[in-house]
């Protein structure tokens, strides 16, 4: 999923709902990630910004728009930037930016930004490494989720040290070549809602496509960061 300089908005963001509904809840990488889905309370946000300054004014606006959100109505945002930070280790060093973004508006420790990017990779690991995938997205990402959100799973009892395991393990059951197989059920589950989407103008009655993600609930990052997602272990080196 090679961003272009031409790509389309809409593309990307069914492609990214697709992951989220194919990898981030259909693999269980986050155990309370499908009932904001289900609910329609996740935000996905297609950034057209081509540069660091102009991404950074896009990320301080959907802040302002999640903290005064009621969380009844907006649990999580996925602000996708296809034209900007492609090179992981440029994605990496923003984050900082990110989390000093959220320390001037007052808002850390209310608010999160978990990290996803298709060249995810943790530290400590290999390039290749399957478990990377468990952070690795269509398209670069900033997710803002709500510390509220995970401190109620936390309370209810979630062990997120469980999770980190669970996740390894279904990534290594998968391989290269399971999670290949899912790259691609991404791009035609984003081709069939898109053509559903059109064919509403057109007359096809394709569906769109997504599965059932059951009585989940929380933000969709799949481990409950510790900080950002790269204070979480995730940045490189």
């Amino acid at each position: 999923m090679n961003p272009a300089a031409d790509v389309d908005p809409a593309r990307v963001e069914a492609e990214t709902r697709a992951w989220v509904r194919r990898a981030v809840i259909g693999l269980g990488l986050c155990p309370f990630a499908g009932a904001a889905d289900a609910r329609g309370l996740v935000r996905y946000v297609v950034s057209d910004a081509r540069d660091i300054d102009a991404l950074l004014d896009d990320l301080v606006a959907e802040i302002h728009r999640i903290a005064d959100a009621d969380p009844s109505s907006l649990e999580t945002t996925l602000l996708i930037h296809p034209h900007v930070l492609n090179d992981f280790d440029d994605y990496n060093d923003f984050l900082d930016i990110a989390d000093a973004a959220l320390d001037e508006l007052d808002l850390t420790g209310e608010l999160q930004v978990a990290s996803f990017h298709p060249d995810y990779r943790f530290a400590d690991t290999d390039e290749d490494d399957v478990t990377n995938a468990s952070n690795r997205s269509p398209y670069p990402l900033l997710q803002l989720l709500r510390e509220a959100s995970i401190e109620r799973a936390i309370d209810s009892g979630l062990d997120t040290d469980a999770v980190v395991e669970a996740n390894l393990e279904t990534l290594e059951r998968l391989g290269h070549p399971g999670w290949d197989a899912l790259k691609a059920a991404f791009r035609r589950d984003a081709e069939l809602e898109l053509q559903g989407t059109r064919g509403s103008a057109g007359g096809s009655d394709l569906p769109p496509a997504g599965l059932d993600g059951g009585g989940c609930s929380g933000p969709l990052a799949p481990t409950p960061p510790s900080g950002s997602g790269g204070d979480a272990g995730s940045r490189d080196g």
